[in-house]
C-alpha cells in the first residue's frame, strides 16, 4: 500500500468534495480515511489515500491536484505519507 496525504483548504463552496473525490475515483485512488470541517466559511479537508492502484506517480498527482484546486478555488496539497510524517514530527 502506498499511502498519500491530501489536504484541501479554501473558502467553502458547493462541490469541493465531489470534484476531488471524482478525480480520485477516475485515477483508481482509494480513500482510507477522511476528515472535513468548515469553520467560519473556510473549508478544510484531510484525506489519507492509497495510491497503489494508480499508474500516476506522486509528482503527477501533485501537479494535477494543484491544478484542480486552482479550478475550484482551493489549495490542494498531495504528499507521500513518509514526507508528511517527517514534516509533522515533534
Amino acid at each position: 500500500m502506498k499511502k498519500t496525504i491530501i489536504t484541501v483548504v479554501g473558502k467553502d463552496t458547493v462541490g469541493i468534495i465531489a470534484r476531488v473525490c471524482t478525480y480520485l475515483a477516475e485515477n483508481n485512488i482509494n480513500i482510507l480515511d477522511i476528515s472535513q470541517t468548515i469553520v467560519d466559511g473556510f473549508f478544510n479537508m484531510m484525506m489519507v489515500t492509497d495510491t497503489s492502484g494508480t499508474e500516476k506517480n506522486i509528482g503527477e498527482l501533485s501537479v494535477q491536484l494543484k491544478q484542480l484546486g486552482e479550478e475550484i478555488g482551493v489549495t490542494i496539497m498531495c504528499q507521500h505519507e513518509d514526507i508528511f510524517n517527517k514534516m509533522h514530527r515533534i
